[in-house]
């Protein structure tokens, strides 16, 4: 058995990216108690909606272009109309809610409170299938991933230890699988963590479905936990279980014959997980950009790929302080001619939104507009190189504010409808950004790849 599984154990006070989890738990409490959220009902609604799903044996055909999907918009005045099942291809946006609420350790970040967070903020912005009729649907009775999906990724002998072990947990509350994160289990965290995997699984077959009937198919948004960007093949690592994207890109070339796969990763640590899995793989094309110095350590810029992989690995840190003006040029810069270059067939983005100026964990001062403009030309650059074909994933982002927002933002931009960032950004929490070093890695990342 490996040696993480070997050395599980409660912890006391682990380490995150050189600070103490007090401190970090501290932050928390902060951030938590300014959050106007009314949580506790969508933690019983959405909690409900997961475990109906876990016990599902539905989902999407990737070779039936009639699927269909649940409406859910939940409107008490027509039960028929809530529960007729209606084409997911005049959708604009579609997403699958997989929050994990058995998987929760008190005080930590990375909690269940995170998706019933952005769940309420879509309801209350008007951004559900109970307000967007066919514009926006949710993904329901999807199947979890199935082990040997995840095996496309991780190592079997990874995956059969980690089952093993989240039945200590049952006895013993919560363990730690992982101290570098941390990363916690509970004794539900298996298999809301294949849950989690097989959300993604279900948008790439739904989107792709929906790309050979239409040319301008729905953005998929895996609205999950846990993360999983920095999951590597051998374990789990910095609060990730298995690498969602990872495990959905191999399903992309294997299901659908998508040989050429773009990831885009703007979570604020870098991908490591991610970056590990396809370091040798030519046909995938992994772009990380980063906070310079932040956990986990990894992601140098001069790290672009190993053998046949060379050069289809790009990570760009980013100075502290980088902000909107900082992304809009790596944007324009770095990303767009890479991917022009590599043709993908589908683009796979990890979306983490700790690098928003009121995140706790990091020191990024993107804004919630910032989000905006991504969602905005990514997909804009799937539309024009790929058929439309990107699914989102979520990934980081701990301030519950500024999570919920951004991804209300990111929905209005899937959407072609204005930006709120106007409402939701303070400009007076934001100091002038490095831009100068912000150009000199630019620079040194476009001579490292010929751009």
């Amino acid at each position: 058995m490996a040696a993480w599984l070997l050395e599980l154990r409660t912890m006391s006070s682990p380490v995150l990216a050189g600070h103490t989890f007090p401190g970090i738990r501290q932050q928390h409490y902060k951030f938590k108690s300014s959050c106007a959220f009314k949580l506790q009902n969508n933690l019983t609604t959405v909690g409900r909606r997961f475990y109906h799903c876990m016990n599902s044996n539905v989902r999407c055909s990737a070779e039936d272009v009639g699927v269909s999907i649940s409406y859910s918009g939940g409107l008490e005045k027509d039960s028929n109309l809530a529960s007729s099942n209606i084409s997911l291809y005049d959708a604009r946006v579609l997403y699958c809610v997989a929050p994990a609420m058995g998987h929760n350790k008190e005080s930590h970040p990375e909690s269940n409170k995170r998706v019933p967070a952005i769940i309420d903020a879509l309801e209350r912005l008007e951004l559900t299938p109970k307000y967007r009729n066919s514009e926006v649907f949710e993904a329901q009775n999807f199947k979890p991933a199935s082990l040997d999906d995840i095996a496309t990724v991780h190592a079997r002998a990874y995956v059969a230890g980690l089952e093993k072990a989240v039945s200590r947990a049952s006895d013993e509350g919560v363990i730690f699988i992982d101290g570098s994160g941390p990363t916690y289990a509970t004794e539900t965290t298996f298999q809301e963590s294949l849950m989690a995997a097989g959300a993604g699984i279900t948008l790439v077959d739904s989107v792709v479905a929906a790309s050979r009937l239409r040319p301008d198919p729905p953005v998929g948004f895996a609205l999950i936990r846990p993360p999983g960007h920095h999951a590597i093949p051998e374990g789990p690592m910095g609060f990730c279980v298995f690498g969602n994207i990872a495990v959905a890109a191999r399903y992309a070339q294997r299901a659908h014959g998508l040989k050429r796969v773009l990831i885009i990763d703007f979570d604020v640590h870098h991908g490591n997980g991610t970056c590990d899995a396809f370091y040798d793989d030519p046909d995938i094309f992994f772009i990380s950009t980063h906070q310079n110095g932040s956990y986990p350590g990894t992601g140098k810029i001069e790290q672009v790929g190993q053998g046949s992989g060379e050069g289809t690995t790009l990570n760009l840190p980013l100075p502290g302080g980088s902000g909107d003006n900082s992304m809009r040029s790596v944007f324009d810069e770095v990303i767009v001619p890479c991917a022009q270059r590599f043709k993908p067939e589908i683009i796979l983005v990890s979306a983490g939104y700790d690098a928003h100026a009121l995140d706790p964990l990091a020191g990024l001062q993107f804004t919630t507009g910032t989000y905006y403009m991504l969602a905005s030309n990514i997909k804009q650059l799937a539309k024009e190189l790929c058929g439309g074909r990107c699914v989102f994933f979520l990934e980081g982002g701990y301030n519950l504010k500024s999570l919920s927002n951004s991804v209300v933002d990111t929905f209005r931009a899937f959407l072609g409808e204005p930006t709120l960032a106007s409402q939701f950004d303070d400009p007076a929490m934001l100091y002038e950004e490095p831009l100068s070093k912000v150009k000199q890695a630019i620079q040194k990342v476009k001579h490292i790849h010929s751009l």
